[in-house]
C-alpha cells in the first residue's frame, strides 16, 4: 500500500498572509511594487524592489505621519488612504513605472487599496493600470453629510464619530481639513 505524501505549505501561506502565486506574478513583471496594507487603525504603503537577497524598501509612508506632520486624524479609511498614497508619492521621487501590490485583499472598485493608488498617481507616480475613482469617494464629503444628519441625535453622533471628536476634529469640517492637508502634502515635495 502506497501512502500519499502530504506537502506542507509555506507558513505564511498556511496563515493566509501571502499568496505566493500573486507575488510571483508581480515580481516577474520586473517593476518595483507599491505595496499597500490596511490595519484597523492605519494605512501603510511602501515602494519595494525585489532582489535575490531580499526585498529593498526605497520609500515608505504610514498614516500616523499624517497626524504628526499635518494634523489629520489617522484612521483606516478612504480619506486617510488617499492622503497616505499622496505622501508616499512625494517621498518616492524619481521612480519609473510601478505595479500595485494589494496582497490578499479582494479587489473591489473604490476599495482602500485603489484609493491609495489614486493618491499615489495624483502625487506623480506612474502606476500600471487604471484607477478611476470619483473624488467624493475619498474627500470626506460623504462623512460630513452623514455627520450633519446625525446632529439631531447627539448620542449617535458621539458613538459614530467619537474618535474624531476626542481629537478636537468636528466631522462636518473634514472636507476642509482634507483639502488643507492635501495642499500641504503637495507643497512639501
Amino acid at each position: 500500500m502506497i501512502k500519499a505524501i502530504h506537502e506542507v505549505k509555506f507558513r505564511r501561506r498556511r496563515q493566509g498572509v501571502t499568496d505566493y502565486k500573486k507575488r510571483l506574478a508581480l515580481v516577474k513583471s520586473g517593476l518595483e511594487r507599491v505595496v499597500v496594507r490596511k490595519t484597523n487603525a492605519r494605512i501603510l504603503g511602501q515602494v519595494i524592489r525585489y532582489t535575490e537577497k531580499g526585498d529593498i524598501v526605497s520609500a515608505s509612508a504610514n498614516s500616523d505621519e499624517l497626524a504628526k506632520k499635518y494634523g489629520w486624524p489617522s484612521r483606516g479609511n478612504r480619506p486617510t488612504a488617499y492622503l497616505t498614497g499622496l505622501m508616499l508619492a512625494k517621498k518616492a521621487k524619481g521612480t519609473g513605472e510601478l505595479v500595485l501590490d494589494i496582497g490578499i485583499t479582494t479587489p473591489v472598485s473604490g476599495a482602500i487599496p485603489f484609493v491609495f493608488a489614486k493618491g499615489c498617481i495624483d502625487g506623480g507616480m506612474k502606476l500600471k493600470g487604471s484607477f478611476e475613482i470619483k473624488e467624493e469617494v475619498y474627500n470626506s464629503t460623504q462623512t460630513a453629510k452623514y455627520a450633519e444628519q446625525l446632529k439631531a441625535k447627539p448620542d449617535a453622533l458621539k458613538r459614530q464619530f467619537g474618535g474624531y471628536i476626542a481629537k478636537n476634529v468636528q466631522p462636518e469640517s473634514l472636507p476642509k481639513l482634507f483639502n488643507e492637508v492635501k495642499e500641504k502634502i503637495l507643497k512639501s515635495g
